[in-house]
């Protein structure tokens, strides 16, 4: 796939990006070489992002790749589903929010290319990493090697995804936007567990994805041996120290990591900004021309189809752009500045190869040049101390853990560590569904919420086609995940004089592998346990009550996720597979052998009480309805609020469970499931290199409490949310909000460089000098006020800035005439601007200001 490059310059390659996507007709000929992917014999620099198409609906894909492509995108990157897409064996759905060529052509619409990660193993923290649980019972299947009705099936798949975008016409090579394919998925981390047919599974699914002649390149992530023409590609935290496996090959970051998945019972992670742009720039200093955010959106994990076990409904990741479709600042606006800088370098870096000189202890220079084109990237690795260094004859101080950019090899365009993109404070504005207000001032309601239906779910078997069988049955290979749930019941007769017995009671032991027990004893809950993201298994045992002559012991087992990652994931079993025991002072019983009665499922799943178009008797309508009742459904209507603000529910007062709006699932909820007291920091150092643990927040309280509705789902009038609850609670609680941006702020040294945008090869920046800019987030807004202001050593953050024991007194003033009444501003950050009012320190200046 190696081919020889021109090379042309950055703004030339733009527009033929734009000519060959948008004209849609003209094929485009991708190859590569040592350097970089070689796009219609154009070597080029690509920014990409994640950006996974059934994680949001399809009203939201044109405003997700809007906001990518203003954020310095040049390629969006996703993941194909297997199970959304193969449901049943043949029988395929590429519909709504699985339709996988609407949302490549949307892509293309844009102007950005794709690249298709087909897999069909994805991980993704996806329920069962992406495979269709019917691929589980095929006779003498197993996943991911050297297996026949294995790689049948993989390779049906994988041609039935390449044939579907061949047959639109998406393939760069017929003048499509997918520039890029992926065969497998971080193999590599786990193919020692397989073996030699192991690495005989390798390079078969590398021939096989090869022979489907796409006409573009295929890659593989994480695996260091993969065979030619297949690139290797990185994923991480970090990746400017990876090297792929031949010198023919460029060097690619497939997974960028913007932040962490959440887990349920776990604390928020996230990644600060300064961090992820110094491992962007060190990537590119050091040699790489394609890199891809994981995620860019993140999204949500809507129905049941986040994995784990335990991962959580948000898949927000600290992305960019957040779960709910909004720009998240400072984190989208640094990135887009990084990407402007490293295009700016693009003439320079598709021209050569680096050369690197030391600058002093873990302080490092990058130089690309060819006759006047040079580009320069000076990095300070240290973790801790900033350093001031002499590159050129000239003086440049460098913050500790950052890489200044010069994109002519003098003048600095961006510093990672100095951000002059703006914050923004997103808040949730809770609807009111009350005529009184919550100070008892009367108010017109914004969401109009009627009275709850309610429908309980029995204890037990009460199915037809229930199973009854000696012994303890796994779940899933019961199930096949046709539901989370799933009931074992037996029955024992008491005369009162058994050796397990204690006078009338007994104690009951109960080992499950997981992922949720709640264990009923003649009808009612007798206590209930869950495992973890860190570990699942369950061993739960309690004194329970026995009555004279038959007793019946009910245990619902749930799944909250199947396993998505590792060697073998495929066969980590869930449910209860003992023992089961009975004890006393005298003896014993073990349960585990005994005859057992299985329901797949709930009743309520069956009757379809989730869907509001089938009606059903079981719905009771009355002034009072249970509360704090386990297995039990809800039922109501209300009305959406007005407007196109993001809409999410806080299930607050709930426990667990499922929630449906207009018979679509929003998936699982669990408020009730709270992070670890310890591990979280109030304010975390970017410096230093950076670990899924490092950065939490919200320790002690609930993972998750609000879950986003897409609006697409919503109706004008009336809606219906129908809710499973699982544990018990009290669905009055729950409330309905909107997710709007609250203030705008920035601060912007003296030390930092000029904005971006001022940037010119004939003007140099530091003409310029700093500036704080402004700008309203959504279209029609303006400033409406400027809350604080402060030139000189102001401290705080977004929403909680302070003035500091220097401080200018126009700095108020001098905003608000800059800045009320339009939708964006730039305030030069100086001494000339605002007067002087200390000196031999370097100043800031601190706004925040509002929108309306």
């Amino acid at each position: 796939m190696a081919g020889t490059a021109r090379i042309l310059p950055a703004a030339a390659a733009a527009l033929l990006l734009l000519l060959c996507i948008a004209g849609g007709a003209r094929a485009a000929n991708v190859t590569y070489d040592h350097r970089a992917l070689v796009i219609d014999g154009v070597r080029r620099v690509l920014v990409s992002g994640s950006i996974h198409y059934p994680r949001s609906t399809p009203d939201m894909w044109p405003g997700l790749i809007q906001k990518a492509k203003d954020g310095g995108l040049d390629v969006i990157e996703t993941y194909v589903f297997w199970d959304i897409h193969e449901p049943v064996r043949g029988q395929y759905d590429f519909e709504g929010r699985k339709d996988l060529a609407a949302f490549v052509k949307t892509v293309a619409d844009a102007g950005l290319y794709v690249h298709l990660r087909i897999g069909p193993y994805v991980c993704a923290e996806w329920n069962y990493g992406g495979f269709p649980l019917w691929l589980h019972f095929i006779p003498g299947i197993k996943f991911r090697t050297d297996n026949e009705p294995f790689k049948a099936e993989m390779q049906r798949f994988t041609a039935k995804v390449v044939d579907t975008m061949k047959g639109a016409g998406l393939y760069a090579s017929q003048g499509g936007p997918i520039i890029l394919s992926q065969i497998e998925n971080e193999y590599g981390n786990i193919d020692s567990a397989y073996g030699a047919p192991g690495k005989a599974y390798m390079r078969w699914a590398a021939g096989m994805a090869v022979s489907l002649d796409t006409g573009v390149p295929w890659v593989m992530c994480q695996q260091a041996d993969a065979p030619d023409p297949l690139i290797n590609t990185c994923n991480g935290f970090y990746c400017d120290q990876f090297t792929p496996n031949s010198a023919a090959k460029p060097k690619m970051w497939t997974e960028n990591w913007s932040g962490w998945f959440l887990s349920f019972g776990g604390a928020v992670p996230y990644r600060p900004v300064e961090d992820l742009a110094f491992a962007v720039a060190r990537f590119y200093q050091r040699g790489g021309t394609f890199q891809n955010y994981y995620m860019y959106h993140g999204g949500t994990n809507l129905d049941r189809s986040s994995g784990g076990p335990f991962i959580a409904t948000s898949y927000d990741y600290d992305a960019p752009i957040d779960e709910y479709g909004l720009v998240r600042q400072p984190k989208w606006g640094h990135l887009r500045d990084v990407h402007k800088a490293i295009k700016l370098c693009e003439p320079a870096l598709i021209a050569t190869d680096p050369s690197y000189t030391s600058l002093g202890p873990n302080v490092e220079a990058a130089v690309y040049k060819v006759g006047s084109v040079c580009a320069a990237f000076l990095a300070n690795i240290d973790g801790q101390s900033d350093k001031t260094v002499t590159f050129n004859g000239k003086m440049y101080r460098l913050p500790a853990w950052s890489v200044s950019i010069l994109p002519d090899c003098k003048n600095v365009v961006l510093n990672t560590a100095q951000i002059n993109s703006q914050t923004t404070g997103s808040e949730m504005r809770y609807l009111e569904s009350s005529n009184v207000a919550s100070d008892g001032s009367f108010v017109t309601p914004e969401l109009a919420v009627s009275d709850w239906s309610y429908a309980i779910e029995p204890v037990g078997i009460t199915k037809d086609n229930a199973l009854t069988k000696a012994g303890l049955m796994e779940q899933i290979n019961t199930t096949a995940d046709a539901s989370d749930f799933l009931w074992y019941s037996t029955s024992i007769t008491v005369k009162g004089d058994e050796p397990y017995l204690n006078g009338s009671q007994s104690n009951l032991a109960v080992n499950s592998l997981g992922h949720v027990l709640q264990v009923y004893i003649n009808g009612k809950i007798a206590g209930s346990a869950q495992g973890s993201a860190s570990s699942s298994l369950i061993s739960w045992q309690k004194p329970i009550e026995l009555v004279p002559g038959k007793n019946k012991i009910d245990l619902l087992s749930a799944t909250v996720g199947l396993s998505n990652y590792g060697a073998f994931f495929d066969l980590v079993g869930a449910g209860i597979t003992g023992p089961v025991k009975l004890s006393g002072l005298n003896g014993a019983l073990d349960l585990s052998s005994a005859e057992w009665t299985y329901q797949i499922g709930l009743r309520g799943e069956d009757l379809h009480l989730y869907d509001p178009s089938e009606a059903s008797p079981e719905w009771v309508s009355a002034n009072a309805y249970p509360i704090n009742h386990p297995l039990i459904w809800y039922k109501t209507k209300f009305t959406p609020p007005a407007g196109d603000d993001p809409v999410a529910i806080d299930f607050t007062g709930m426990g667990k469970g499922e929630a449906w709006v207009n018979g679509q699932s929003i998936g699982r909820y669990w408020p009730t499931n709270l992070a670890p007291q310890s591990g979280c920091v109030n304010s975390c150092n970017y410096r230093g290199a950076y670990s899924s643990s490092k950065c939490l927040k919200k320790c002690g309280q609930p993972s998750q409490t609000l879950y986003h509705v897409p609006r697409s789902f919503l109706q004008p009038g009336s809606n219906d949310l129908v809710l499973f609850e699982h544990f018990g609670g009290d669905p009055s609680k729950i409330s309905f909000v909107m997710r709007q941006t609250g203030s705008v702020c920035a601060q912007v040294s003296e030390a930092h460089p000029a904005q971006i945008d001022s940037w010119s090869s004939q003007q140099p920046m530091q003409r310029y000098g700093p500036a704080l800019r402004l700008e309203c987030p959504k279209e029609g807004q303006v400033i409406s006020s400027v809350k604080f202001a402060s030139f000189g050593t102001p401290s705080g953050t977004c929403g909680s800035y302070s003035h500091g024991e220097c401080s200018s007194t126009q700095a108020l003033s001098i905003v608000q005439e800059a800045c009320i009444g339009v939708s964006s501003c730039s305030v030069p950050v100086s001494s000339n601007y605002f007067g002087n009012p200390c000196t031999g320190v370097t100043k800031s200046l601190a706004v925040e200001a509002a929108c309306s």
